[in-house]
């Protein structure tokens, strides 16, 4: 039995860790107790490399050719948010992720157009090695380290490493950062974070226990 491609490993595994991620967050949010959620996302995880089918390819390769390859950053999100569930300790604040997730949001705005077709320039293009892009990411590092965004700078430093490295069948260093699902997930939080500030602005100032009593 011959192992597959490392490329496909790390697919495989990034598929699976954001599934596991994701069936976390839902227990929790069902106030499901941490020691169980953690025997239910172990399971979970031993469940997806289990073959099956005629070929016997693990359940999470079926999955793949569904979901395609997912970003760096979107497996080292769920990375963070698995440890956190399971660990408890915060490593990723909400203001941190909130950055994250914005700069994903603004950047998919900018690229998916123009690699669709839209306009004469194709943003998709320099994920080629381009010192544009390159200069681009580091300028935005350094600002967001002066901000404290922790979080930005990691994100990007692991993917640049990974696409250095050659860990995806990509060569193209935008499918290192970003994902149709990952720009789902950040367009979608910011669509509840919206919400939530709208229904802020919509309550009744509370009236101070002075004024209630004359």
């Amino acid at each position: 039995m011959t192992l597959p491609p490392l490329t496909d490993l790390f697919a495989l595994l990034g598929i699976n860790l954001v599934l596991c991620a994701a069936v976390a967050r839902l227990l929790s949010r069902y106030a499901v107790a941490w020691p169980r959620i953690k025997w239910i996302v172990a399971a979970f995880f031993v469940l997806l490399w289990l073959p099956v089918g005629v070929v016997h390819m693990p359940v999470v390769a079926y999955i793949r050719g569904v979901s395609s390859d997912l970003s760096v950053t979107l497996v080292l999100l769920a990375c963070v948010g698995l440890c956190q569930r399971l660990g408890g300790v915060t490593w990723m604040s909400s203001r941190d992720r909130t950055a994250a997730l914005a700069v994903v949001a603004t950047a998919a705005v900018l690229l998916y157009p123009t690699a669709l077709g839209w306009g004469n320039f194709d943003a998709y293009r320099l994920g080629w090695g381009s010192p544009a892009l390159l200069g681009g990411l580091l300028m935005l590092c350094i600002a967001s380290w002066m901000l404290k965004f922790r979080l930005l700078p990691f994100l990007i430093a692991a993917a640049l490493l990974a696409w250095v490295g050659g860990v995806m069948e990509s060569t193209n260093l935008w499918d290192y950062l970003m994902d149709p699902w990952l720009v789902v997930l950040a367009f979608a939080h910011g669509v509840r974070i919206g919400v939530a500030k709208l229904f802020e602005l919509r309550k009744p100032p509370r009236s101070s226990p002075a004024a209630r009593h004359g």
